[in-house]
């Protein structure tokens, strides 16, 4: 089996090589990587640096000789001339986890994103169209765009969703592409959607994750903001969040590829109530100072401090549409038939996985 990983330096991207190790490892012949080089870092050297690290699974560590004889590192800057590195060689899965996640809302943004994440999808695929017999793509289980009701896998009856970004607009354009041009070149696609991703659940280290995004960024905006100022955070009663582990992520991701499924999204059957949540970071962060309001707050309406003004001016104006989004309910009944959910208080959760980042000073992995 010869398999290739975008994204493997990446958050999920290098749990679901761990996962695909371990689950695969067996009939894996070669895992080929491509990835950037840094200024002062190859391609080789970055990866090597993700299987030896601390934070690689145990099987990994275990067998990491006979890991290493297994990865072939590709130069990014050699991803779409594939017959540079394959050869004749076909690709079983080609898993792209790659992507720019960025929630931005400016239109100025618009382009820089569907750049990297539809554009790029389209060129990698028609790149390697002739080598794969499987594509499998990492998309977000947000692409539907701000829905409420029950969710279900099957995203292709949503033709323009109500999207709170770019990011969202820009993976479900890349979906529907895929889905097409699958069809098109008799090439199956599958669709994974993970939600927003938290720290480890069952594997070491507990918590752990290597970049912090989303809510973490709202925990370290006031854990940094050395600021006793009062602030008014617009949410609603019913919002809720839906937060994954990317263990267990990569380990659905991992078992699911060799199956028909068309699409799946990985996510947890209950939302964190967002008010509820909300408090807890901001406990474990030590900032007490704030209210609630479901009132949008901008600069027409004024701000009550400087905190306030420059949190809305930051990070709240691209939280803001997941603050406020509608409520969601999803079902979960196929996932569970391949790997059940972990069974844990969403709250605790997350005050342990922001608890984990403020410990190590909300520090990404520099791969």
């Amino acid at each position: 089996m010869n398999i290739l990983i975008t994204g493997a330096t990446g958050t999920l991207g290098s749990r679901v090589l761990f996962s695909i190790l371990e689950l695969r490892f067996q009939s894996i012949e070669t895992i080929y990587l491509p990835v950037r080089r840094k200024t002062t870092v190859s391609p080789e050297q970055r990866i090597k640096n993700v299987v030896t690290s601390e934070f690689a699974t145990d099987f990994v560590k275990k067998n990491l000789a006979d890991v290493l004889k297994k990865i072939v590192t590709v130069d990014a800057e050699e991803l779409l001339n594939p017959t540079s590195f394959l050869g004749n060689t076909k690709l079983d899965y080609f898993i792209h986890s790659a992507g720019l996640v960025n929630l931005s809302t400016d239109p100025a943004a618009k382009e820089e994103i569907f750049s990297q994440n539809l554009e790029f999808t389209k060129e990698i695929f028609n790149a390697y169209r002739s080598s794969i017999v499987k594509f499998v793509f990492i998309s977000t289980a947000f692409a539907a765009g701000n829905m409420a009701g029950i969710m279900h896998n099957d995203y292709t009856q949503i033709k323009n969703g109500d999207y709170r970004n770019h990011y969202e607009a820009s993976k479900h354009a890349s979906e529907k592409f895929l889905l097409k041009a699958g069809e098109e070149n008799n090439i199956p696609i599958q669709i994974l959607r993970p939600s927003v991703l938290g720290g480890n659940i069952n594997e070491s280290p507990h918590y752990f994750i290597s970049k912090y995004m989303v809510f973490y960024l709202f925990a370290k905006f006031f854990h940094n903001s050395n600021s006793m100022d009062a602030i008014r955070i617009t949410t609603n009663t019913a919002t809720g969040l839906n937060i994954i582990p990317t263990d267990y992520a990569a380990q659905v991701i991992a078992m699911v590829i060799s199956t028909e499924i068309q699409q799946l999204n990985i996510v947890n059957s209950k939302e964190t109530n967002m008010k509820k949540g909300i408090s807890k970071i901001l406990k474990v962060v030590g900032f007490s100072n704030f209210s609630f309001t479901e009132n949008q707050i901008n600069t027409s309406t004024g701000f009550s401090s400087k905190l306030e003004e420059y949190y809305y001016k930051t990070i709240g104006l691209h939280l803001h549409p997941y603050m406020t989004s509608k409520p969601n309910e999803w079902d979960t009944r196929l996932l569970e038939s391949i790997l059940p959910i972990p069974n844990y208080n969403l709250v605790d959760y997350l005050s342990e996985t922001v608890s984990y980042a403020k410990l190590n000073n909300f520090r990404s992995q520099p791969w």
